[in-house]
């Protein structure tokens, strides 16, 4: 959640950036959070158990909730930007926010695909990701990896972050619901595949946004639950994943 509140903290006391001066200056705090977490919590627990690091994770998600609750308090926020406009395409309207929020998408999805299949850092990482012990048997450096893993993820999330609360409202406690929308979005399309992964978030917000027509918008987000449920039970590989799993 850092990363959502960090353009925040310099566009407020006592930096008072302009908003989109903010978002350099907060995209490199959120470098260093992910590293320290990297460094303090989920590097020395690295050959745990799968359910130890989730339980880290909520751990350390509550944690950073709660120091944001102590220092911005629990009132709901928002930037003021003149993006909230929208234009009709089609008979739907759409904010340029929103513009914004599919391009970028779209652009790290690609960028991240190109990453993992045409470089030598991505063949590494994915190398990384099936066998660590292995991967450093044949000379790859596992720290510089988990240090680019921890350094593009948090110029990811921190974008997606920025977007989203101009989108929506800055909430202490915001994201849990998008957090359990990507994890079924992964389930879904398929894990370790990157397409399968947004064709299951397109799937998710398609449902989401088609089922308010039937029932109440109260239980949009009821739509994710269900999915994960139904993909575990049919299908656990998902849409484009494979029995063996593996990128794609």
């Amino acid at each position: 959640m850092g990363r959502v509140w960090s353009v925040l903290l310099f566009a407020s006391t006592p930096f008072h950036l302009p908003l989109w001066g903010a978002v350099v200056p907060a995209l490199l705090l959120v470098i260093v959070l992910a590293q320290l977490q990297n460094k303090l919590v989920f590097g020395p627990l690295k050959n745990s158990q799968p359910v130890t690091l989730l339980i880290a994770s909520i751990g350390l998600s509550f944690l950073l909730r709660g120091a944001l609750q102590l220092y911005f308090g629990s009132d709901l926020r928002s930037y003021t930007t003149v993006f909230y406009e929208s234009i009709e395409l089609g008979g739907i309207f759409i904010t340029y926010v929103q513009i914004a929020m599919v391009l970028l998408s779209l652009l790290f999805f690609l960028l991240l695909y190109l990453l993992l299949t045409k470089t030598l850092i991505g063949k590494s990482m994915r190398a990384v990701s099936d066998s660590i012990e292995l991967a450093g048997i044949y000379g790859i450096s596992t720290k510089k990896v988990s240090i680019f893993v921890w350094t593009i993820s948090a110029v990811f999330a921190a974008s997606g972050g920025f977007l989203l609360a101009l989108d929506t409202n800055l909430d202490p406690m915001m994201g849990l619901a998008f957090m359990i929308k990507a994890f079924a979005a992964v389930l879904l399309g398929g894990v370790g595949n990157v397409w399968g992964a947004l064709l299951g978030g397109l799937c998710i917000g398609i449902i989401e946004n088609m089922g308010t027509a039937f029932i109440s918008p109260g239980y949009k987000d009821l739509s994710a639950f269900v999915l994960i449920i139904l993909v575990l039970l049919f299908r656990p590989q998902g849409i484009l994943g494979s029995a063996t799993g593996g990128m794609r």
